[in-house]
């Protein structure tokens, strides 16, 4: 089954953004490419269950088992080794990514306190944008009784977009809540 998001976007969105963006070729108008969701944790690397539980909360929100990241260098002042654990990794693409973008638009993103929006410089220059959240609470599939630890993550939204502009149009219209200036 094709996902809402995906579907609008083919039947309504593409000839929308070409016309916004100036593109003849269907082809060349962005879309999304991946979904990158991490999160990272210091105790991680000496508490067992602090990884443990990354990795179930990462799991619930994505629908997919996250990679475990480690270290690639040694810092004494954090007492880190290579090659502890420090983080969990997931990325979307395909009917998963749609389905977690729309998820997170219209059901995480009002969940967020005080929030009055995204700000349009996040994005990297190529089109992609990055985010952070504070908690994981915002997820509706995280259940608050078994959260041992709060803990932020980033997500970022990879186009195919050349430049800003094309990025944040996209973004746009598929309804990313982008603060007001």
């Amino acid at each position: 089954m094709i996902p809402r998001l995906k579907d609008q976007y083919r039947t309504q969105l593409i000839d929308e953004l070409k016309k916004q963006l100036n593109i003849e070729n269907t082809n060349a108008v962005p879309k999304l490419e991946k979904i990158v969701i991490n999160i990272g944790d210091g105790k991680a690397a000496t508490d067992g269950r602090a990884l443990e539980s990354m990795v179930d909360e990462l799991t619930a929100i994505s629908g997919q088992k996250p990679v475990i990241k480690r270290a690639k260098k040694s810092i004494a002042g954090f007492k880190i080794r290579e090659g502890m654990p420090i983080g969990v990794s997931v990325t979307l693409r395909g009917n998963r990514m749609w389905e977690f973008y729309d998820r997170f638009v219209q059901v995480v993103v009002p969940r967020i306190r005080d929030f009055r929006g995204f700000s349009k410089k996040s994005f990297d220059g190529n089109g992609n944008f990055s985010l952070g959240l504070n908690e994981q609470l915002v997820f509706p599939e995280v259940e608050y009784d078994k959260v041992r630890d709060i803990r932020g993550m980033n997500i970022t939204i990879c186009t195919t977009a050349k430049d800003n502009s094309g990025g944040y149009e996209l973004l746009n219209s598929l309804g990313f809540p982008f603060r007001e200036n």
